[in-house]
């Protein structure tokens, strides 16, 4: 079932008992022809409601209940649509989709606004190290400066010495520069970094511009329509000039296995990631998951699901969301956001939290939960290890 249809079943369905409910708002790129991370996010944030609302929801028995948003990938779209967030009374915070420049471009009119942020998939370092006191964004999530490094590490455990990279012209790209800088020291040889636009119909002339380097291996930053292209361009090419690739996880944002098709198999990529279905850290609520995505959805394994970390990441930031909700004992926005703050004791799909934020940290992942992943044959998602 396609996202929008989905969105539209959930937001018809009346609250299963009394009490107003308790809004919680989801601005993504869901009209985006390619990208799947927006609908695992909303499936992650479907699935954690429908478990807190079976508990007994949130304020003593308020059901909570989505309302959903396209920004179009548009940033002034965005903006538009956090203003209307905000108009909504009962509204507690906003759930973003994956694309940085567009959350980077809402910060200041949710801090204007004062409705907290939660980051399931967004990069940027900048999206929480936004500068703003109080800060209103909260993340569950990677990044940049913590996939870089993993990145650049996995291409020098192969015994590569020298790298081109590419990078989009986005704020994206210039996140992940800011990251390579951090760590140039530590990191194999640049020998050339190349600038793509969004929209651009090959890759070719910028991989080509890299490999005359005497690069030996290449970091990608790009989701899956620019990486799908890529990785059919090299395909086409003699075997000994395909570079390995060491990919940020945008191209696991859409269906990249249907996207390249057999090229994916002939390439050497591997992907960042958080979360996997196939090695959870905690068996017993991964379990309880695949359970329900098989008897509502169809979903029959794990390597069915479509951009994991977005549901990964969605459905535990809502159960601390609902936390904070509870511990602020009322809708007021403010008070959820300082709430946010003092949630303990979360013990999670991803991972048992002891604090997963404070006032002094906004990211509730750390550097140690990031791994390289590669495609199976049958398209799933799994340690680079187990690929072997």
């Amino acid at each position: 079932m396609r996202l929008l249809s989905l969105l539209c079943l959930l937001l018809s369905l009346p609250p299963a008992y009394g009490g107003a409910p308790v809004y919680i708002g989801f601005d993504a790129e869901i009209s985006h022809r390619t990208s799947t991370s927006d609908e695992a996010i909303a499936l992650g944030l479907e699935l954690a409601v429908a478990e807190i609302n079976a508990s007994g929801g949130v304020l003593g028995g308020r059901p909570l209940q989505l309302i959903i948003k396209d920004n179009r990938s548009v940033p002034a779209r965005g903006i538009e649509n956090i203003e209307d967030f905000a108009a909504q009374p009962d509204l507690v915070a906003v759930f973003c989709g994956k694309f940085s420049p567009v959350v980077l471009e809402q910060l200041e009119t949710i801090h204007r606004l004062g409705i907290p942020l939660l980051d399931p998939w967004a990069a940027a370092d900048n999206i929480v190290d936004n500068g703003h006191q109080p800060n209103y964004v909260f993340r569950l999530s990677l990044r940049d400066s913590w996939a870089m490094p993993v990145m650049l590490n996995h291409l020098r455990r192969k015994g590569i010495r020298r790298i081109g990279v590419l990078l989009p012209n986005t704020a994206w790209g210039r996140s992940s520069l800011q990251a390579l800088e951090a760590v140039r020291d530590q990191a194999p040889e640049v020998t050339r970094i190349r600038w793509y636009n969004w929209g651009d119909q090959s890759m070719l002339e910028h991989y080509r511009a890299l490999l005359d380097t005497g690069a030996e291996g290449i970091v990608l930053v790009a989701n899956e329509m620019e990486g799908s292209i890529l990785v059919r361009e090299l395909a086409t090419l003699p075997e000994h000039q395909r570079l390995p690739i060491a990919s940020h996880w945008g191209i696991s944002g859409g269906d990249f296995p249907a996207m390249t098709g057999p090229a994916l198999q002939q390439v050497d990529l591997a992907v960042v990631q958080t979360y996997s279905f196939h090695t959870p850290s905690r068996p017993q609520p991964a379990t309880r998951l695949l359970a329900a995505l098989k008897e509502h959805h169809g979903i029959t394994s794990a390597g069915q699901i479509a951009s994991p970390v977005g549901l990964a990441h969605a459905y535990d930031l809502t159960h601390i969301l609902a936390r904070a909700i509870n511990l602020a004992g009322s809708t007021d926005r403010a008070k959820i956001r300082d709430a946010l703050e003092q949630v303990r004791d979360y013990s999670g799909l991803i991972k048992h939290w002891p604090r997963p934020f404070s006032h002094d940290n906004h990211e509730a992942l750390a550097p140690a939960d990031v791994f390289m992943a590669r495609y199976r044959h049958d398209g799933a998602l799994v340690h680079v290890e187990q690929a072997q």
